[in-house]
């Protein structure tokens, strides 16, 4: 992801330090795990496909819009813009809660997904794949957090205040 959507992850970060206090290093480490594992998994998935992107396909040159040329890495599926991004979503709107946010935040993740199709380094199919390994990611490391809290900080803060 660029340095432009820095401010949205700088933002979502400091919500969520301020709603969940001092949970907010554990829940950050879960931030941490579902980025590295949606995108890695990503890459995981292009190398173990093996599909050209359209702007690589031999029999679509000239078809293919391409902005400034840019292509991108040889392998498109899945996205993994749309795995980051998606993840980024559904991670933040399990945390966030609010149905506003909900609204925005995947219609951002859409939007960057799309803008792959459009600047035609990826399929639809790519960025469907990637969306939902990014949705998927996003929820399963909200559930594994979920899971940690309750029986592990939730836990131990109930023995101390004994």
């Amino acid at each position: 992801m660029k340095v432009v959507w820095a401010p949205l992850y700088i933002a979502i970060l400091v919500y969520l330090g301020m709603r969940y206090k001092r949970r907010f290093w554990v829940l950050l480490s879960f931030i941490i795990l579902a980025v590295f594992l949606a995108d890695r998994v990503s890459v995981l998935i292009k190398y173990a496909v093996d599909r050209p992107r359209p702007c690589h396909e031999s029999s679509l040159q000239g078809l293919v819009h391409m902005v400034n040329g840019v292509c991108g890495g040889m392998y498109g599926f899945v996205s993994s813009h749309a795995s980051n991004s998606f993840n980024v979503a559904f991670l933040s709107l399990m945390f966030v809660k609010r149905k506003w946010y909900t609204i925005l935040i995947i219609i951002w993740a859409s939007a960057v997904s799309y803008s792959r199709i459009y600047l035609g380094v990826h399929y639809p199919g790519d960025v469907i794949g990637g969306a939902m390994l990014g949705a998927l990611t996003g929820w399963g490391v909200y559930k594994l957090f979920e899971a940690f809290d309750k029986r592990i900080i939730r836990k131990s803060s109930a023995s101390a205040d004994l």
